[in-house]
């Protein structure tokens, strides 16, 4: 197949292939013309790093999964490692989007008078303050500028 099939079979834009491509993810089997050609196997191993992706892991992870013969070589453990911070941002969340439900209905005249509430606002400064990095002399990058995300 070559590069604009993968492209519309994975809906995949072709600069996301070259850059995998680039990164060692996939491989190209030669070319036609100027046209980077791929066996079928690409769509299973693009839908492989999908996966990773949607579960977090950096595309250096992802990677590390496929053995030098291409196949897939899973790490059960790291599987697992990451299942559990799934499960742990879960709960995170859910008590977050709890919390805030209650907040957009509480009774309460003022937010700052609803226990529930202040008890939110504390759980917010506690997440900042671990975040926050031990010296003030290492400034935390911007994280709320777009584009930050892998191709």
């Amino acid at each position: 197949m070559d590069i604009a099939e993968v492209a519309r079979r994975s809906g995949l834009p072709a600069s996301t292939l070259r850059y995998y491509e680039e990164k060692g993810l996939i491989a190209s089997v030669g070319r036609h013309g100027l046209r980077r050609l791929f066996d079928s196997g690409v769509l299973e191993r693009l839908s492989l790093i999908a996966l990773g992706r949607t579960a977090g892991f950096t595309l250096e992870e992802i990677a590390g999964v496929f053995a030098p013969d291409g196949r897939p070589r899973i790490d059960r453990q790291q599987l697992a490692a990451r299942a559990d911070a799934l499960e742990h941002t879960i709960r995170r969340l859910a008590a977050l989007r709890d919390g805030l439900r209650h907040a957009a209905a509480c009774p309460a005249p003022d937010h700052l008078a609803c226990p529930r509430f202040r008890r939110l606002l504390r759980l917010a400064a506690a997440t900042q303050r671990r975040a926050r990095p031990a010296s003030p002399a290492a400034p935390r990058p911007d994280r709320s500028r777009p584009g930050r995300g892998a191709r």
